[in-house]
């Protein structure tokens, strides 16, 4: 039983914590060349930037500039869900439609900031530019659909008549 416990005493886990060795040195059976977890003897380059980090800035660089055009088919769709009809919740989706373009473009000096890192920031710039300018058709061409919009003379003019209807239409059987 004594050896048993002589031999466990002298073993040293890997995983142990010696209190008795000098303050900065190393512990017993330490491998010499090793260093703690992320210690690299070489030092990094001056260069900085791998190759795959210029992948990845190139990457998110296109995200920037995509974003606005890959908002276009759920503003499509939330027209096509919101109606024609002149209420709250319409007036409110064709607000927040034409909002966020136009604060994107008001932005416009610091998402180009965030271009710089880019080989190809003007092509990316003028892909934002086409897709925060679609934003701002959907939300006009939503607004003249709701009526909205003056687009007659006597939206303007208080002494024009109104165009009077030519026609008028009813709906299908009630059966």
């Amino acid at each position: 039983m004594a050896a048993a416990a002589a031999a466990l005493r002298g073993r040293r886990f890997k995983w142990s914590l010696d209190l008795g060795a000098a303050p900065g040195a190393r512990p017993r059976g330490a491998a010499e060349g090793r260093g703690p977890l992320g210690f690299a003897e070489r030092q990094l380059g001056e260069g900085g930037v791998h190759e795959s980090d210029k992948i990845l800035m190139e990457k998110r660089c296109w995200d920037v500039a995509l974003a606005p055009l890959k908002q276009i088919p759920m503003n499509l769709f939330i027209m096509y869900m919101a109606g024609n009809t002149i209420s709250i919740f319409p007036a409110m989706m064709v607000c927040m439609m034409g909002w966020r373009p136009l604060q994107a473009l008001m932005s416009l000096s610091a998402t180009l900031k965030a271009l710089e890192s880019s080989s190809r920031r003007a092509l990316q710039g003028l892909v934002f530019l086409v897709g925060n300018g679609l934003g701002l058709a959907l939300a006009l061409y939503k607004c003249q659909a709701m009526g909205l919009l003056p687009t007659r003379p006597s939206d303007w003019l208080a002494f024009v008549t109104p165009p009077q209807r030519m026609e008028f239409t009813g709906g299908g059987l009630i059966l």
